[in-house]
């Protein structure tokens, strides 16, 4: 069962140690750089996801300061437990856990992903977000109603 933990500095180090396959580094920041976004702008909340008592990938949210929307920034998943139903246990747990803060004027999720992410897609898709016809920063952006 995998839950979602506060990063603190007794587990930061081996949160900044997982990564992803090498081919898909492209489609994910590296847990180090969020962690360092994340210092510099507090409204991003990073969380490391484990399961059993070990760390096995990463989130992070926040409430966009410029559009004043939910905003799932990354999920990555350690290339050693991929595979395993972590990444969909993951998005379902932060999907509740936004769905639990927010309220009338805030209420859907967006997420972006490159376009040649098609395992993303199709993980986001069966999940009900949707494209809402924005490409930012050349992802394209999908939305999910609460």
């Amino acid at each position: 069962m995998l839950r979602l933990v506060e990063i603190d500095r007794y587990n930061y180090l081996p949160v900044m140690d997982l990564s992803v396959a090498p081919e898909q580094s492209t489609f994910v920041a590296t847990n180090q750089y969020s962690l360092a976004q994340a210092y510099v702008q507090p409204e991003c909340v990073p969380l490391a996801l484990y399961a059993e008592n070990k760390p096995v990938g990463f989130a992070m949210y926040c409430l966009d300061v410029d559009d004043h929307q939910y905003w799932i920034f990354r999920l990555m998943i350690d290339q050693r437990y991929q595979g395993k139903g972590y990444g969909r246990e993951a998005m379902r747990l932060l999907i509740n856990h936004i769905r639990g803060l927010s309220d009338e004027d805030h209420n859907c999720i967006y997420i972006s992903f490159e376009p040649e992410n098609h395992v993303a897609k199709k993980l986001y898709e069966s999940l009900g977000f949707l494209p809402d016809g924005r490409v930012e920063y050349g992802e394209v952006v999908y939305r999910l109603e609460l």
